[in-house]
């Protein structure tokens, strides 16, 4: 079969090798893809939200199957478009992508469901959100209702903060029209949870659990970025978690969707904060998560084109997803001054097989003419290692990363520090 792989960055990478594992496959394409991808697909040079240019490609190549991975081109309806000339994709529809494109519906379809959140409000006039967080319990938090890089959340300790944030927001426009509306919410607090799932709108298939390291230095000091590397499964994430979060908010999100007309087929990804309280959803997205797919998808036993397909016809009840059991830790290397300015074009210098088996998913990088691999990007690449124990998957991580090597590299030390806490006062 011929399969098209929509995307460029880390996420896509891994998604990309474990599709090339695949027996069904014959022959893998990349919109955009990038340097590093080239070795398991041919990448083609259109923007992934360029839908007719996508469209046509797709149907000049006779393409069998279609996996559309970023947000921007699932909220702007690119499976619809791929569905309407008859191949049938691994991701939802614009309706059902909502759940992400809007914080607004999302917060909204909670609140209408039953299904447990932050308390919030929704303005789009700047002058009443102002009125609002001049008496509103602090701390809190600001949220642009479109997508926005995975930028557009502020949390505010001050009043002041939280004008300042609106005006961001609202006035200048700093994440467009994804400011026009906003979300402001009670700041909640615990341990972080991010849950993948795959759903085909009739049952609801959760992945292994993982837990993301955001801010860009060590301690999480310093900027939120895309991510600075994650860990797998997540040690807060029991199996009584994991059961409350099935009744009180995977499955009644599935229903929730479908009530609505908007049947949720793809990557749901349930954001979740363990509070005092019980877990409450944080975000919904409506495909993989970076880079917390980097943990995930090693994990995986099963073929992964096989349940893509059982999603995109219906049957993933009859579809087996298994898991190894074990741990898994992805460290990125980014270049020096990311999330802000940072330099690129560097050489990436790197073994042809790095220790214990380690595997390196690229996010920004392009071929030189050369064939050398260049840095082109914030976030350049991460190596994940698996092992038994999650001690052993960080040392492995880290020594295999030792290996990789580019000008103004810079990556954190402590990966998976919190997640060992955890484990330690368990006990385990």
């Amino acid at each position: 079969m011929t399969v098209l792989l929509i995307g460029s960055g880390g996420r896509e990478h891994t998604i990309l090798k474990k599709l090339a594992e695949s027996p069904e496959i014959d022959k893998l394409y990349a919109i955009p893809g990038n340097g590093a991808m080239t070795d398991i697909a041919e990448c083609v040079s259109i923007g992934v939200k360029d839908l007719d240019a996508i469209t046509a490609f797709a149907k000049e190549h006779k393409v069998d199957f279609a996996v559309v991975a970023p947000d921007d081109p699932l909220v702007l309806g690119l499976v619809d478009c791929l569905e309407g000339i008859g191949i049938p994709c691994f991701g939802p529809s614009k309706l059902a992508a909502e759940i992400e494109g809007s914080k607004v519906f999302s917060k909204n379809l909670m609140k209408k469901y039953g299904i447990p959140t932050a308390a919030y409000e929704v303005f789009d006039n700047i002058e009443d959100a102002l009125k609002y967080v001049d008496t509103a319990e602090l701390p809190l938090v600001v949220k642009a209702d479109g997508l926005a890089l995975g930028k557009g959340v502020l949390i505010c300790q001050t009043t002041l903060e939280a004008i300042a944030a609106l005006r961001e927001i609202m006035e200048d426009k700093i994440f467009g029209a994804s400011g026009s509306r906003v979300v402001i919410e009670e700041f909640l607090t615990g341990p972080e949870v991010s849950v993948l799932s795959f759903t085909d709108g009739k049952v609801v298939v959760p992945m292994v659990s993982s837990m993301d390291h955001k801010r860009a230095g060590d301690n999480d000091t310093g900027l939120n970025t895309g991510g600075m590397g994650t860990v797998a499964p997540n040690p807060y994430y029991t199996e009584e978690v994991a059961k409350e979060c099935m009744e009180t908010i995977f499955l009644p999100t599935m229903n929730a969707m479908n009530a609505e007309g908007r049947t949720f087929k793809g990557c749901l990804y349930f954001g979740l904060m363990l509070t005092p309280k019980g877990p409450k959803v944080i975000e919904y997205n409506c495909r993989f998560g970076d880079p917390e797919t980097q943990v995930v998808l090693p994990l995986l036993e099963s073929d992964l084109f096989t349940i893509m397909k059982a999603v995109a016809e219906e049957k993933l009840a009859e579809t087996e997803v298994k898991f190894r059991d074990g741990h898994a830790c992805c460290v990125i290397l980014a270049s020096n001054g990311y999330p802000k300015k940072y330099e690129s074009g560097f050489p990436i210098t790197m073994p042809e097989t790095l220790k214990h088996g380690a595997q390196v998913y690229v996010a920004g990088a392009k071929r030189a003419e050369d064939g050398t691999l260049l840095t082109a990007g914030g976030r350049v690449l991460g190596v994940t290692a698996v092992a038994d124990s999650l001690k052993e998957a960080i040392a492995n991580a880290y020594d295999a990363a030792a290996d990789v090597t580019f000008e103004n590299a810079y990556k954190r030390n402590d990966i998976g520090a919190r997640a060992m806490a955890a484990y330690e006062n368990k006990g385990e």
